[in-house]
């Protein structure tokens, strides 16, 4: 036998070891046709709602959409954008694109807004996606100008961006809460793309005062934070949509996994990959049997599982899983199983398949406190896109 040939005995092996290798593939693909069906799902809901709306879409109850409250897309237009963005990207269907850049230029107008710390919400996904799945460089400075915008909220004192209030109003000048983590990425990208560091600076100090100040021993997170606004003395944690100030409310939860993970993706610091990490584990231990959150984890009512639930925070942790994913190598296996198991159940037990509501999932709670529960809501409706297109190793924002 010459050099460079092989034994009949060796061919054999190598084809059974290709046996495996196929059927190893096979199975993967039979587990995850669930993920094609659910894309596919979503991009026709879309689709549909596309030709429906006449606003920007926020709460899905009765059948319709309720819209936004206040100023155009309120703090979700993005999310409704962001959805159109995603639907381009899968398909490539100008119908999409057509559709995502009517609707992104109807946010420009709340690039100069000041009275809102969701400009992150609004412009990451609107303007930053777009131009990052098109190459359009012309959606660039909206969102540019809207991260000049957000950190006019920055209190230097205590180091926190302010939620709510216009800033010529004393309502509300100390409260910050867990949602901010979200809009921090806005500023990771202003400083990439102009080359400021106040942009990264601002928002690395806010994301250290909420680890600081609303990550509790076990890991849980309060809602809010307040401090006092002119000596930036903190001074208590509270909530506003959670059970109570002491509870654990599932959405803030999973904004903290999110955020935690995305701030280490920007800065590299370890600390808080540390955050997104422990965070995630106290979300997935107190997950129910079909991983979908209650609406607050200390709810009483969930002992007797009588308690309304959230698929929001359900879709919202599992994006945020895959993140983390995305930077914790060591890790990266359980995280994207945990977020897989989460996105099956919100596909197989929460979605509108079999009904004619407009949203994607529903289920949803946004506020149980103010009476707002079992809905389809369209930020939950946007990460559990995103979270199948992360599934599906076509991650238009990492």
């Amino acid at each position: 036998m010459s050099e460079g040939q092989i034994t009949n005995y060796e061919l054999q092996i190598a084809n059974c070891e290709l046996r495996k290798t196929n059927d190893k593939l096979q199975m993967t693909n039979d587990k995850m046709g669930w993920v094609g069906d659910a894309l596919a799902f979503a991009i026709t809901r879309t689709r549909k709602n596309v030709a429906r709306v006449t606003d920007f879409p926020e709460v899905a109850k009765d059948g319709k959409w309720e819209y936004a409250r206040n100023k155009p897309g309120g703090w979700v237009g993005g999310h409704w954008t962001g959805l159109l963005w995603l639907a381009f990207a899968q398909t490539g269907d100008p119908f999409f694109e057509r559709a995502a850049r009517d609707w992104t230029a109807k946010l420009a107008s709340r690039q100069n807004d000041t009275s809102t710390h969701d400009l992150g919400f609004l412009f990451e996904l609107s303007h930053v996606l777009g131009a990052h799945i098109t190459g359009d460089a012309s959606l660039k400075l909206p969102a540019v100008n809207a991260a000049r915008a957000l950190i006019q909220r920055y209190n230097e004192k205590g180091r926190f961006i302010r939620a709510w209030g216009a800033l010529d109003t004393d309502t509300n000048r100390g409260r910050a809460i867990i949602d901010t983590l979200m809009n921090l990425d806005l500023l990771y990208w202003a400083t990439r793309e102009t080359g400021d560091q106040s942009f990264a600076q601002i928002a690395t100090a806010h994301a250290r005062a909420a680890l600081k100040n609303q990550v509790r021993g076990d890991w849980s997170t309060s809602h809010t934070m307040d401090f006092d606004p002119d000596t930036g003395l903190f001074l208590q944690q509270g909530t506003h949509q959670g059970l109570s100030a002491s509870s654990c409310w599932a959405r803030g939860q999973a904004w903290a996994v999110y955020g935690f993970a995305e701030t280490y993706r920007n800065t590299g610091d370890a600390i808080f990959l540390d955050a997104a990490r422990h965070c995630a584990e106290y979300a997935l231990r107190r997950a129910p049997s079909d991983h979908v959150p209650f609406w607050d984890y200390d709810s009483p009512l969930t002992q007797s599982a009588d308690d309304v639930r959230d698929s929001s925070a359900a879709a919202i942790l599992a994006s945020g899983l895959l993140i983390l994913a995305a930077q914790d190598r060591a890790n990266a296996a359980r995280w994207r199983d945990q977020a897989t198991t989460m996105l099956q159940s919100l596909w197989e037990n929460y979605s509108s398949r079999g009904t004619n509501g407009p949203s994607i999932l529903i289920h949803a709670t946004r506020s149980k406190p103010h009476g707002a529960m079992d809905s389809g809501l369209i930020y939950g409706d946007f990460y559990f896109v995103e979270a199948l297109g992360r599934l599906e190793i076509r991650d238009w924002r990492l």
